[in-house]
């Protein structure tokens, strides 16, 4: 049975008791054991994070202690996945660079605020992540993020939609979900999900369940590229979503 940790907090507007209890329900129909924390210390047993299979950070803006950063990206770097949503994930800590290196962006605005209607463009054929699913609309927050050029971006939005400053550049497609790898460990990450409501909707919530199953899966291939023969030191992340 493979073993995940789910530890919420922070700013309470994005509802992260609700959402981290979402996606707990969601790994237990999968049968994961599921440990749910409230408190930035449950990254503190180094050892304890290296065993787990999965880590889900639902935790906006506030700070973190180094070592607890150091302890996720140690794990994470050796096969423990690492997967969370809009600013659970992407905007936890903003003044750790670490943490956001190991994440793949960091927020910096959502032009418009909350109630912008968008539309979410699925790249197809981009990953088996994606595979089936269609584009649609939301409601909601739309994050601008400033984004690791090495992530495989699986789906998009177009800027601008509100008004704002950025409305003198040239239109962009701003990644919304996207994964890399830290290491032998595998990072999801979707931009949507600014309360429980809207990760309750039904494409983004097959997202989420695909992005934790796949982050999930890293210690499995690693295992299998070991017993391939070869080295630890020369793992790349086999370089796509598969």
């Amino acid at each position: 049975m493979k073993k995940a940790l789910i530890v919420w907090g922070g700013w309470n507007g994005h509802q992260p008791e609700q959402v981290a209890a979402i996606f707990a329900d969601m790994l237990r129909q999968e049968q994961f054991e599921v440990e749910v924390a409230d408190t930035l210390q449950a990254y503190a047993d180094a050892e304890k994070l290296l065993s787990l299979d999965l880590i889900v950070p639902v935790w906006t803006m506030g700070e973190i202690e180094q070592e607890l950063v150091n302890n996720v990206s140690a794990a994470v770097q050796n096969g423990t996945g690492l997967a969370g949503c809009h600013g659970g994930m992407c905007d936890a800590f903003r003044k750790n660079v670490d943490w956001q290196f190991m994440t793949g962006g960091q927020w910096v605005a959502h032009p418009g605020n909350d109630g912008v209607e968008y539309t979410v463009e699925i790249r197809s054929g981009s990953s088996p992540l994606v595979a089936g699913l269609e584009d649609f609309t939301v409601r909601s927050e739309q994050y601008y993020l400033h984004v690791d050029p090495a992530v495989e971006v699986l789906a998009t939005t177009r800027f601008p939609v509100a008004d704002g400053p950025h409305r003198s550049n040239r239109a962009v497609d701003m990644p919304v979900a996207w994964t890399k790898y830290w290491g032998a460990g595998r990072v999801y990450y979707n931009s949507l999900g600014h309360q429980a409501n809207i990760v309750e909707m039904p494409p983004i919530k097959e997202m989420m369940r695909r992005g934790l199953l796949w982050a999930a899966e890293g210690k499995e291939q690693l295992a299998a590229v070991t017993a391939a023969g070869e080295s630890n030191s020369t793992y790349t992340g086999m370089g796509d979503s598969q």
